[in-house]
């Protein structure tokens, strides 16, 4: 249960410690009546000694440093009289006045000292040794304060949270809050991400009307972001206006038409007619699309020239290897020699890996530095473990950086700063979205060859695209799809399943006690889900031999009592229930807790990363990693999570980024794979009752799968290929078409 607010109004004795990054400030705060100053923490940009603050927040004990007061809502007050004045100024707080130069501001303007720094530079020139050009600097960096301190005023009586202070200011300077004001949908801007709803209450508030033309783009952009994150590269103008005029509550999309062509006159959006659509595309989408079909074009259209003694090479790696390969997995290898794209697909037991070493040892026989990459942590792992060589994920490749000034991700390897490698292998590209893949290929040199690796018939990426499925329907690109299930593979019940569930044909679910598939019929919610939790913490363990850790629960959605949510709340009170030993942090409606398993949720490119046993750093934590919390303060106020070896610290106000993660979504399991799989199947919402998530949770079990739930449901979702759509372009693009 989540401590009682309480407020605290007192004058700012000392800053201990401010991290000019994120704002967070610790501080002393001396309170009347009170013997000794309170240690508030929080986020507090900008603020010095000499202010006076009133804080909102609650109570916690620090195992090192006490009582901590964790400042939630800020407002700052200027110091009132000279004494106080004197202080603030003597502390640094404004950028060039030190303690000489504020004690000759306040013997000479006293109380009005504050008044002429911000407002009357010139009068600063009755001051000895005064030039008028350091006037103006000294009352600018006053009105820069000035300007943080108002803004965050701002946020606190409209309840919005003052973390998001420091990225304004740094994306408006001084005059942030007053863009804010001008226009409060600057709000939702990527990197700010406040919802359009809490913007547009906001601006009514402040008096927009409803047909302002700022609010009517605000919310087209508002729907291309959203409607980019279920998977859609743009959106056509009818359905756009439609989905936009509803969120507006508008009688009709005529007023939005306006606001449309000032979007695209202003290049903040581009309009096309594809596929005889209309298309109306966010425009950095549109570049995106546009460079991948464009850059795949020309690398497809380059024929690379292949060794004379290709045979005698391939047979030197099959001998080195201790396989022959099959005629399909020649074809790859041979293809990999002459091509400088290609596209290696093929679902489970088709020969894929054995094929990806293949191409490996084929560029290390040509003498080519070859990289490795994958969409996500994990899976950059287990690509690794199977080439036997390092691999990295994409945005470690390109080197990620975050600009905290436009609060834009940018990479070190461009179309300037090329990659060094000769080629490069991407595995599981069904999870690379359209601007990853532009960024990859912005990153190669003009040279470089570049191996897709992936399996068509899973899920496809999170972010906007379908950028595997369009590569192979368009056949602009050179492609060997694997289809021969080796016969060892084929006596995995796991992997005939998912080749059945592929061409609709429902599997064998009677459990005959022996194999690798199990389902466990349960038709009641709540026995389906106290199964699932037995499976987890004693069936599987005390009778296949799995501990807890290697077994990961999969659910098609987020609700109900066989949704994550649910799930996990009961998984953790079982396998890590509440103990003396086990410091906890309760964030909304989550309890973190010593040893729990944990995701990721969302991109942090800035998030630092430290790796003990190699001695490396790093930055950037990213969406769908899975780690263990290993560490939390005692007063609950921070926790560290391992991910594979890298260590990322979480401060309180960071912990939103996290979720439990015993059990998670199929969508958010791409690219994993788990010893032992736990598949809940039942109450799935009709939207996710698909062959595609069925296979793809099939296909994440390695030695393992158990379904549990209801036969009926399973069985739908075989029978029910019908793919949601997402609107992209770029296989028309690639032929012409």
């Amino acid at each position: 249960m989540e401590a009682e607010a309480k407020a605290l109004e007192g004058r700012v004795e000392s800053v201990v410690f401010r991290n000019e990054e994120n704002g967070y400030t610790v501080l002393r705060l001396a309170v009347p009546d009170e013997e000794e100053p309170a240690t508030v923490v929080g986020c507090m940009p900008g603020v010095s000694p000499g202010e006076t603050l009133s804080v909102t927040g609650t109570w916690s004990h620090h195992a090192a440093y006490g009582a901590q007061f964790k400042a939630r809502a800020v407002e700052r007050k200027l110091p009132s009289g000279a004494a106080a004045i004197l202080e603030y100024l003597s502390s640094g707080a404004v950028k060039g006045v030190g303690a000489v130069t504020a004690r000759r501001l306040v013997e000479e303007f006293g109380e009005e000292a504050l008044e002429v720094l911000e407002n009357q530079p010139e009068r600063l020139a009755a001051l000895k040794g005064m030039t008028p050009k350091r006037a103006r600097e000294l009352s600018e960096n006053f009105r820069a304060q000035m300007g943080m301190r108002r803004l965050l005023n701002f946020l606190r009586a409209n309840d919005l949270s003052p973390d998001l202070a420091l990225p304004l200011y740094r994306l408006y300077g001084d005059a942030a809050l007053e863009e804010i004001r001008a226009n409060p949908y600057r709000l939702t801007a990527e990197g700010l991400d406040v919802p359009f709803q809490t913007a547009d209450a906001l601006a009514v508030s402040l008096g927009v009307d409803a047909q302002d033309p700022q609010r009517l783009e605000a919310a087209l952009l508002f729907e291309l972001r959203h409607n980019a994150g279920n998977g859609h590269s743009f959106l056509p103008v009818d359905k756009l206006l439609a989905a936009t005029a509803r969120l507006l509550s508008l009688e009709g999309p005529e007023p939005l038409d306006r606001a449309l062509d000032a979007l695209c006159r202003r290049g903040a959006t581009v309009r096309e007619t594809l596929l005889g659509l209309d298309c109306l595309y966010l425009a950095e989408l549109h570049e995106a699309e546009c460079y991948v079909a464009q850059r795949l074009e020309e690398m497809a259209r380059l024929e690379m020239s292949a060794p004379r003694d290709l045979g005698r090479v391939l047979a030197n790696i099959q001998t080195q290897q201790g396989i022959t390969y099959a005629p399909q997995q020649v074809e790859a290898v041979e293809l990999a020699a002459r091509s400088q794209v290609m596209l290696l697909t093929g679902g489970p037991g088709t020969g894929k890996t054995t094929s990806l070493r293949g191409v490996l040892a084929l560029f290390d026989a040509l003498g080519l530095d070859t990289a490795l990459a994958a969409p996500t942590g994990r899976a950059a792992k287990r690509l690794g473990e199977t080439c036997g060589q390092e691999a990295y994920t994409i945005h470690r490749l390109l080197e990620t950086h975050f600009d905290d000034k436009t609060g834009k991700v940018y990479f070190t390897h461009t179309q300037k700063d090329p990659l060094k490698q000769d080629a490069v292998i991407v595995d599981e590209t069904s999870m690379v979205d359209i601007t990853l893949m532009s960024a990859l290929l912005a990153g190669l040199k003009s040279d470089c060859r570049l191996v897709l690796v992936g399996d068509p018939n899973q899920l496809p990426s999170v972010g906007p695209g379908a950028l595997l499925g369009d590569l192979l329907k368009s056949g602009a690109i050179p492609a060997v799809s694997l289809v021969q299930v080796f016969r060892q593979a084929a006596r995995s019940a796991i992997v005939r399943s998912a080749h059945e569930i592929h061409h609709g044909v429902h599997p064998q679910l009677k459990n005959t006690g022996e194999g690798d598939f199990f389902f466990m019929s349960r038709v009641k919610s709540q026995e389906a889900a106290q199964t699932v939790v037995e499976l987890v913490s004693s069936r599987l363990p005390q009778r296949m031999g799995f501990p807890p850790d290697q077994i990961q629960v999969l659910t098609p959605t987020r609700k109900g009592p066989l949704g994550t949510f649910e799930l996990n709340r009961r998984l953790q009170e079982t396998l890590n229930p509440p103990s003396e030993d086990r410091p906890q942090r309760t964030f909304g409606a989550v309890t973190f807790r010593l040893g729990d398993r944990v995701m990721q949720v969302k991109n942090n490119y800035d998030a630092m990363w430290l790796d003990p046993d190699r001695g490396e750093s790093g930055l950037g934590v990213f969406n769908g990693d899975i780690g263990k919390i290993v560490d939390v303060e005692q007063d609950g106020s921070a926790l560290t999570v391992d991910f594979d070896g890298r260590r990322v610290f979480y401060p309180a106000d960071a912990l939103g980024e996290l979720e439990l993660a015993y059990a998670v979504t199929v969508h958010k399991s791409q690219g994993s794979e788990y010893p032992a799989v736990v598949f809940a199947c039942l109450d799935v919402p009709p939207m996710l009752l698909t062959r595609s998530v069925l296979y793809t949770a099939v296909t994440r079990a390695r030695s393992l799968l158990v379904s549990v739930g209801d036969k009926r449901v399973f069985l739908r979702m075989v029978d029910n290929n019908r793919p949601q759509r997402r609107y992209s372009a770029l296989r028309a693009r690639l032929t012409g078409g």
